[in-house]
């Protein structure tokens, strides 16, 4: 059988090592810094572990699809997303929790408005040949994440963080979500370069893996940054 080996010009394949790589780092550094940590901010810690831990284990999945086909990782990608953006918009329900009592609706509504993104991209991507209900999907799915930016913009997340919010709270919210904005918005751009005048799946697949490395890592270094704060320690301990 022949060995299969990264072709240094194949800038795909490289991002996907490279992105492998730097999960399984992330997931390292916040296991270990929960410790650093108190009360419910080592809850917070872990879901950020378990995101970056769960998307490392697909990507070495989806490296080798490639390394093997040259084809997209679509099943692979949007399993992975299916647990993780979830897992995600528990991070913004846990960070209220630690400061408020917060109803079990905001978590739900948010919850669902992210499934529905996620559903609608993926019958969209495997039906491309169909451009009806590519982009009428994609639509479907824009709507859902422009009812998550507005939740935590305008909506009851926004009122609670701005209302009960500690110093390292509102700094952790308001960072995760301009991440949820500009960050998220790299997935539709990936979506519309993959499959718009004819597509290109190796730049939608750059693309991709560019929005994991930011939503991901940079979503729990900000969680990570909250957690080890003096304010949070301090909250904790009073």
């Amino acid at each position: 059988m022949e060995e299969l080996l990264l072709d240094p010009s194949d800038y795909v394949g490289v991002s996907f090592w490279i992105i492998s790589a730097a999960m399984v780092a992330a997931t390292f550094f916040f296991w270990v810094e929960r410790d650093r940590a108190v009360g419910k901010w080592k809850t917070s810690l872990t879901v950020a572990a378990m995101v970056t831990g769960i998307a490392a284990i697909h990507y070495f999945y989806m490296r080798d699809v490639w390394a093997q086909t040259g084809e997209s990782p679509t099943v692979f990608r949007y399993v992975d997303w299916l647990l993780t953006v979830p897992l995600q918009i528990v991070e913004f329900y846990l960070i209220l929790a630690a400061i408020a009592v917060v109803g079990a609706g905001l978590f739900w509504r948010l919850l669902a408005a992210s499934i529905i993104m996620l559903v609608a991209g993926y019958l969209g991507e495997v039906n491309a040949d169909n451009s009806s209900i590519l982009w009428g999907l994609f639509v479907l799915g824009s709507a859902a994440w422009v009812y998550i930016i507005y939740e935590i913009f305008a909506g009851e997340a926004s009122k609670i963080n701005a209302s009960a919010g500690t110093v390292s709270s509102k700094k952790a919210f308001n960072a995760l979500r301009i991440i949820v904005t500009v960050g998220w918005a790299i997935y539709p751009l990936g979506y519309i370069y993959g499959y718009a005048g004819g597509g290109n799946i190796d730049l939608l697949n750059i693309i991709y893996n560019l929005a994991d490395f930011v939503n991901k890592i940079a979503f729990g270094v900000v969680i990570w940054a909250a957690a080890t704060s003096d304010d949070a320690n301090q909250l904790a301990k009073a």
